[in-house]
C-alpha cells in the first residue's frame, strides 16, 4: 500500500484540480494507510511511513505534473524565519548532543554529525502538506472543498468505525495483519474504542470530532435545502463521537460547535487566536506553576474517575519530562529517546510521553518548540489581522452553484467577490481545538497542516488583495491632485475604495 500510494497521488494529481488533490492525496493516506511501525527506512534516509511518503511524493508529482510550479515559500518574513529555522534547528540540537548516555548494563548512542542531514530533511517532509496547502488552497471555495472532503471521508470512515465499535478494533490486524496497538487501551466500559488504520483511538475520535466541525461550519455557510442535509449529517456524527468514546473530544464538540454555530467570524478568530497563545506559553506556565493541575483534575474525577486517573498520570509525567526538558533548555535532547529518563542500570525508559508539546520541547527544545507551533499558529494571527480591514457586513456565503463535484476542473468565480469567507471562523477554530489537544494528546495529523495551510494562503491571498487596493487608492490620489492644465488648481476629492 505504501508502494502504491505515490501512483495514486499521481492520478489524483493528473485528473483533479491541484487543491482537491492535495486534499485526497493527503486524507486518504492518513484514513487507508497501514500504520507504524510500518515504514521504507532505506539507509541514511528519513524513515518513510503513512505520513512522509505521501507528502514526498505530493512535492515530486506537483512540481512535474502541475503546469505551475507551486510556491513553497511564505510571503510572510516571519513565516519565512520560523520556517527556516523550524527545518535547520535540529542542527544545533545534534552539534549539543554528541555524548552517549551510559548507564550500567546499556547506554544510548550520541548524535552523529549524519543526523544534522537526516533529521532537517525529517522536519522539513513534515510540512510540505502545510506549504502545499498554502500554495493551492486559498480561495474560499476551496476551504469549501476541504470542508467536503472531509464530509464525504467521514461518512466513508464511520462505515468501519462502526464495525469496530460491535466487534472490537480488528480491521488493522485482519487487513494489515499486525496490531497497532495495546489491545487493553481500547476497552473502554462495556464496549470499544475504534482504531480502524490510524495510531490510536484518541486520533479517530478526534478525527470524527473534526468532521463534525467542519459539517457544522458547512450548516451555517450554507444556503437553500443543502443546509438541512449538513444538519442531518451533523447529528449522525455527534451520535459516532459519542460511540468512540473519548471524553475530551465530547468537551471539544461541545464548546467548538456552540462557538461555530452562535459566536461571529471575528470573535471565533480571536477565541483561536487565544488558544493558539496558550499552546505557545504553555511551557512556561507549566514551569512556573501557573497551571492548576490539582484544579483541573479534581473537576475531571466529578466527572469520570477513570478518567481523572488518566489525566493525573499524564500531569505527572509532564512534571518528570518537563524536568529532564530543561536541563537541555534551548536545543533539547535530540532523539533516540534522550528526552525520557531511564532506569539507571538497565536503561529503560521510565517516563511516558502523551502530549506532543513535550515531545517537542524534549527533543529540540525552546527553538524547536517556539519554530514549529509559530508555524502552526501563525495563519491564525495572519487572518486575525487581515479581519482588522475587512468589513464583516459583507461576509458572503457559498451559492448553491459552488456545489462540489470531485472531477470538475474548475472552480466558479464566486471567490472575485468582496467579504469574508463563512468558513475562516470555524477553520480557525478547528485549528485552535487542534493545538489545545496537543497538550494532553499527540494528535499532529495531516488534517492539522491542511487547515493551516489553507489559513495561511488565505491570509496571504486577503493581504495581497488589500495592498492592491491600497495601491490603487494611493494611485487614485495621486491622480485627482494634479493640477488641470492650470484651469482648476483645486485638488479633486479622492475616490473611496472600500
Amino acid at each position: 500500500m505504501l508502494m502504491l500510494w505515490p501512483v495514486v497521488i499521481w492520478r489524483l494529481f493528473v485528473s483533479l484540480p491541484p487543491g482537491r488533490a492535495l486534499i485526497w492525496s493527503l486524507l486518504g493516506a492518513y484514513l487507508l494507510l497501514p500504520p507504524p511501525p510500518t515504514v521504507f527506512d532505506f539507509p541514511l534516509l528519513p524513515a518513510l511511513d503513512k505520513t512522509s511518503l505521501p507528502n514526498l511524493a505530493i512535492l515530486i508529482v506537483a512540481f512535474f505534473v502541475l503546469p505551475q510550479r507551486p510556491k513553497l515559500l511564505p510571503d510572510s518574513m516571519l513565516g519565512r524565519w520560523l520556517l527556516v529555522v523550524f527545518v535547520l534547528s535540529p542542527i544545533p540540537t545534534v552539534l549539543t548532543n554528541g555524548e552517549p548516555l551510559i548507564f550500567t548494563e546499556s547506554f544510548i548512542r550520541g548524535l552523529y554529525l549524519q543526523d544534522t542531514i537526516a533529521q532537517p530533511i525529517n522536519n522539513f517532509i513534515l510540512v510540505i502538506g502545510f506549504l502545499m496547502a498554502r500554495s493551492l488552497l486559498q480561495t474560499r471555495e476551496d476551504q469549501r472543498d476541504l470542508l467536503i472532503a472531509l464530509l464525504i471521508a467521514g461518512l466513508a470512515y464511520s462505515i468501519p468505525i462502526l464495525i469496530e465499535v460491535r466487534l472490537s478494533p480488528q480491521l488493522n490486524n485482519w487487513i494489515y495483519g499486525y496490531y497497532q496497538h495495546l489491545f487493553s487501551q481500547t476497552i473502554r466500559g462495556n464496549g470499544f474504542r475504534p482504531m480502524v488504520f490510524l495510531y490510536h483511538g484518541i486520533w479517530v475520535a478526534y478525527f470524527v470530532l473534526t468532521v463534525l466541525l467542519a459539517t457544522l461550519a458547512l450548516w451555517r455557510g450554507g444556503v437553500g435545502p443543502t443546509r438541512a442535509k449538513f444538519l442531518i449529517a451533523a447529528f449522525y456524527f455527534a451520535v459516532v463521537l459519542v460511540l468512540c468514546k473519548t471524553l475530551a473530544t465530547l468537551v471539544y464538540a461541545a464548546l467548538a460547535g456552540a462557538i461555530i454555530l452562535f459566536v461571529s467570524t471575528r470573535i471565533q478568530v480571536r477565541i483561536a487566536a487565544v488558544l493558539a497563545l496558550l499552546m505557545l506559553s504553555y511551557p512556561a506556565l507549566k514551569t512556573t506553576g501557573l497551571v492548576p493541575a490539582d484544579a483541573i483534575v479534581a473537576q475531571a474525577e466529578a466527572v469520570n474517575p477513570e478518567r481523572a486517573h488518566s489525566l493525573n498520570f499524564r500531569l505527572v509525567n509532564e512534571d518528570i519530562l518537563l524536568d529532564r526538558a530543561m536541563q537541555k533548555p534551548l536545543f533539547g535532547w535530540g532523539i533516540w529517546g534522550r528526552n525520557h529518563t531511564h532506569n539507571a542500570t538497565t536503561g529503560v525508559i521510565t517516563s511516558v510521553s502523551d502530549g506532543y508539546w513535550i515531545i517537542v520541547l524534549g527533543v529540540w527544545g525552546w527553538v524547536g518548540y517556539m519554530a514549529q507551533f509559530g508555524l502552526m499558529a501563525l495563519p491564525i494571527f495572519l487572518v486575525a489581522r487581515e479581519l482588522r480591514y475587512v468589513h464583516l457586513a459583507h461576509q458572503n456565503a457559498i451559492k448553491e452553484g459552488a456545489s462540489f463535484a470531485l472531477l470538475s476542473q474548475t472552480h466558479s468565480d464566486l471567490d472575485r467577490d468582496a467579504g469574508v469567507s463563512p468558513y475562516l471562523g470555524p477553520l480557525a477554530i478547528m485549528l485552535g481545538f487542534n493545538m489545545i489537544d496537543m497538550l494532553p494528546n499527540a494528535t499532529l495529523t495531516p488534517t492539522t497542516w491542511l487547515i493551516a495551510g489553507t489559513l495561511f494562503g488565505h491570509a496571504e491571498r486577503l493581504s495581497r488583495r488589500r495592498k492592491g487596493e491600497l495601491q490603487s487608492h494611493e494611485t487614485d490620489v495621486a491622480s485627482s491632485e494634479q493640477p488641470s492644465n492650470g484651469a482648476d488648481q483645486q485638488p479633486k476629492r479622492p475616490r473611496h475604495v472600500l
